[in-house]
């Protein structure tokens, strides 16, 4: 499988390749269909897995590769529950050592996760619009 792009630069999974056209599926939809081999190239340097992912919002994808387990994905959620939320209270309610949630709060800050606020006149963290929007489509998909 390999990704290919139409003269619109929608990417599409190549399924299979016949003499005049070319069996494409959309990852976003699922749909195929043909396209005529004219209509479409290939695209170097994108994985077909890449393409694949791209069928979730970009949000969702964002903490999916920022959040490694599901003690860093509820450190996540309780930000954005609590948001903002000072530091002291991370440490004092949580049982992560600081260079733990240093660690996590580091990862997530890379990731444009969360951001550096004041929570009750100390230094804290929330949740960017991003990162509670991606939460809360999976949190709606888990009803």
């Amino acid at each position: 499988m390999r990704t290919v792009r139409d003269a619109d630069d929608n990417r599409y999974l190549l399924l299979k390749e016949s003499a005049q056209s070319s069996l494409v599926r959309d990852p976003a939809t699922g749909e195929q269909r043909h396209l005529p081999n004219d209509d479409w190239e290939l695209v170097d340097g994108e994985s077909p897995l890449e393409t694949a992912a791209s069928a979730l919002p970009e949000t969702v994808r964002r903490v999916m590769t920022a959040v490694h387990d599901e003690r860093a994905l509820g450190l996540l959620l309780e930000i954005d529950a609590q948001s903002p939320v000072g530091i002291r209270t991370l440490l004092s309610a949580y049982d992560l050592c600081e260079s733990d949630l240093h660690g996590l709060l580091t990862e997530f800050r890379a990731a444009g996760l969360v951001e550096e606020a004041m929570a009750n006149g100390q230094r804290g963290y929330a949740t960017t619009d991003k990162a509670s929007e991606a939460l809360a489509l999976l949190q709606h998909d888990a009803d």
